[in-house]
């Protein structure tokens, strides 16, 4: 019996250690912070990922950009000091101007599912992935919650309001788009903008979506907001090393890939309902909410489809996007007339 006994701890110690052997770790790093909404989203993709897979998969994630520079996930991973960016594209258009046509559409779409269904149904993805594939990535999916409320001390109920209108703005394509309908942006930090808007230096800023921006206290001193947006809807990706990617097996793609549709469809309503929430709230706080009418959203969409055009001149990669985006809008029924 001793000996049996033995024998059995030892065949168990062998199926433990094959099990071990069969488990891959994938180290990925994001951007938020483990208790922002899409940082409690991350931890849910985490562990339906590792559920799914039996165990096959363990995600090592690390947040805030704890391993590297958020710009510097995309190119830690595709070296393998990471195996996954879970960041944003938007900080690679250094290497290639395309990547600003996955990261933000600018004026593109009207939400967050017509983005989406683009990459699923409008050639989306294997678009983007011959962009990530010539850079050592893999591109495994996106998720976004939605259109980004501008806010303003002065109302801006259309687009004749943004002539001489200041405001904070990133740099890049933002600026050139809104300097072209008249208005006067300012890039400056995320952080400056509280100041700038108590002292007049702006009258406004692109910030976030309308319920990040209540959760900022903005609207305490901007009492007018664009709401739907109509101008940024900012989208993270999840990409992976092109080796390791290619190094799982078809189960443990399709349960990454199934996972970010899962995390994709959770932001979308997780922001449904709190811009909802604050759509209720905040005209009791003397906000006003400026929907644009559907000329002056077709009058900034073929502003910015305009700059597109500049944008894809400067690479192959880059009017392979804005071709692929423009088909599929016309092919929706979002034309610029």
């Amino acid at each position: 019996m001793t000996r049996c006994f033995a024998m059995l701890l030892a065949g168990t110690a062998l199926l433990a250690g094959a099990a071990s052997a069969q488990t891959t770790t994938l180290r990925i790093q994001n951007q938020q912070s483990p208790e922002s909404v899409s940082g409690k989203l991350i931890t849910e993709f985490v562990d339906q990922v590792e559920t799914m897979s039996g165990g096959s998969l363990d995600i090592e994630m690390f947040y805030s950009s704890a391993v590297v520079a958020s710009a510097e996930t995309f190119g830690a991973s595709a070296n393998g000091i990471l195996d996954c960016d879970m960041t944003n594209g938007s900080y690679q258009t250094g290497r290639d101007a395309a990547f600003q046509f996955v990261a933000d559409t600018m004026g593109g779409y009207d939400t967050p599912m017509q983005y989406l269904a683009w990459l699923q149904y409008g050639g989306g993805r294997e678009a983007v992935n011959e962009l990530y594939n010539a850079h050592g990535m893999e591109f495994v999916g996106a998720y976004l919650g939605g259109q980004e409320s501008m806010n303003s001390t002065k109302p801006l109920a259309g687009i004749e309001d943004l002539k001489g209108w200041k405001f904070r703005s990133p740099p890049g394509m933002e600026s050139e788009i809104f300097a072209a309908l008249g208005s006067t942006p300012i890039v400056m930090d995320f952080t400056e903008i509280f100041t700038a808007l108590e002292t007049g230096i702006i009258d406004g800023a692109d910030a976030s979506t309308l319920a990040n921006n209540v959760g900022l206290g903005i609207y305490d001193i901007a009492k007018h907001t664009t709401y739907p947006g109509f101008h940024s809807m900012s989208s993270d990706h999840l990409a992976c090393n092109k080796t390791v990617w290619d190094g799982l097996t078809d189960a443990q793609r399709g349960i990454l890939t199934s996972a970010m549709d899962s995390l994709a469809m959770k932001l979308v309503m997780n922001t449904l309902v709190q811009n909802g929430e604050a759509v209720t709230a905040l005209p009791d706080q003397g906000v006003t909410l400026h929907d644009w009418s559907a000329e002056d959203r077709a009058a900034f969409r073929a502003a910015a489809i305009g700059r597109w055009d500049e944008w894809a001149q400067k690479s192959p990669a880059t009017q392979q996007l804005v071709d692929s985006h423009k088909a599929f809008i016309s092919r929706i029924g979002l034309g610029t007339d």
